[in-house]
């Protein structure tokens, strides 16, 4: 592999010299797949049994609703995972779908070679399954963190819950998000014209600033009463 950068940006290899990194593919049956745009990586009701490692492009999980509306749960970028949980589970079948948002390259790696003991006994090998279980618990914050938002009962709510942990992810006031307005509708689970209506008052409001995927929020979204 000539780039190992992604993979250091992985918490699964946090901690663990790059030096070390090729030869722990090797012992842990590794494999790299390419994926064309949207190509799909997983589907729906899939079983995985391998944790994918994005090392190139970007990807998002998606569902479909029972009308058969895509939402937008979740973007992957190099170092994150795609399906870490279901095949962590080990026999339960993939929740959602991920597909390539633009070409993709992804590591795979069987879940039951991280699981299994290192015959060599390395410190290595330690240190990844601790960081495997580290990885769960992040994917499970950022499922809860996207929950957070579907549970307001408005848009506006919505889009506020939102655009404040997207400020304090990057703790800049003026931030860019990774949605255009489709997307970021799918993401919220609301009505892309509704959205789009929301976000001119808001502004009208004085609650928030932007351009496109750039926002800001003003100082009066952070009132406690913003309705």
């Amino acid at each position: 592999m000539s780039d190992l950068n992604s993979l250091c940006q992985s918490r699964l290899f946090s901690g663990i010299s790059p030096n070390d990194i090729p030869q722990m593919l090797e012992c842990l049956s590794a494999t790299w797949k390419e994926y064309e745009k949207d190509e799909m990586v997983v589907r729906e009701g899939d079983l995985v049994d391998d944790v994918g490692i994005i090392l190139k492009g970007s990807a998002q999980s998606t569902k479909l609703s029972i009308t058969g509306k895509k939402i937008i749960v979740s973007l992957h970028y190099p170092g994150g995972y795609t399906a870490v949980l279901t095949a962590a589970s080990r026999g339960r079948r993939c929740p959602m779908s991920v597909q390539a948002i633009e070409p993709l390259e992804v590591l795979f790696i069987p879940i039951k070679s991280i699981l299994s003991p290192c015959t060599n006994l390395c410190k290595s090998h330690e240190q990844l399954l601790g960081n495997l279980f580290d990885s769960i618990a992040e994917r499970a914050l950022e499922l809860h963190d996207r929950n957070d938002c579907l549970i307001m009962p408005t848009i506006r709510d919505k889009v506020l819950t939102y655009l404040t942990r997207a400020m304090g992810e990057t703790g800049k006031e003026t931030f860019i998000i990774p949605f255009d307005r489709e997307a970021m509708a799918e993401y919220l689970d609301v009505d892309r014209s509704a959205l789009s209506r929301e976000l001119a008052w808001m502004k009208r409001d004085g609650l928030i600033d932007f351009h496109r995927s750039k926002f800001k929020l003003l100082p009066k979204s952070v009132e406690k009463d913003f309705h």
